[in-house]
């Protein structure tokens, strides 16, 4: 097995699930930094558990990801300080250099889910479809 799933694992998954959940409330919620806090330390304890201590560590402090930490860190901070706005977006600018990286193993995980996969795919699917019947 290419990827061992174990305990500490689980738990890693599941504080991404209530980060995620957290700080979607906190969305709906008309931006209530209490909860959006919360769902980022989720988030970070989850990914963490996830990757691995060492190996979150040098994701974060790797030279070619220094904008996407200080982005995502500063954005923290905004939230903190009641900038919600401001902190959201730069946080998801920050997760998007941090783990551009892990978008296509992600596709590639989501296409492989038996319905959503093909739910997911089908948009795609559809626009290659007429791009070629076009040409």
């Amino acid at each position: 097995m290419a990827y061992e799933v174990n305990e500490l694992k689980n738990i890693g998954l599941g504080l991404i699930g209530f980060g995620i959940f957290f700080s979607f409330l906190g969305v709906i919620l008309f931006l209530d930094r209490g909860l959006l806090a919360l769902g980022n330390l989720f988030c970070l304890t989850g990914v963490a558990l996830l990757l691995g201590w060492y190996a979150t560590w040098k994701l974060f402090t790797n030279r070619t990801n220094y904008k996407g930490s200080a982005s995502f860190l500063l954005g923290l901070f905004c939230i903190f300080v009641r900038w919600p706005i401001v902190g959201i977006i730069l946080e998801i600018y920050g997760c998007i250099v941090l783990f551009g990286g892990f978008w296509p193993s992600v596709k590639v995980f989501l296409y492989q889910i038996p319905v959503a996969g093909w739910i997911i795919q089908y948009p795609f699917m559809l626009l290659d479809r007429l791009i070629r019947g076009s040409g």
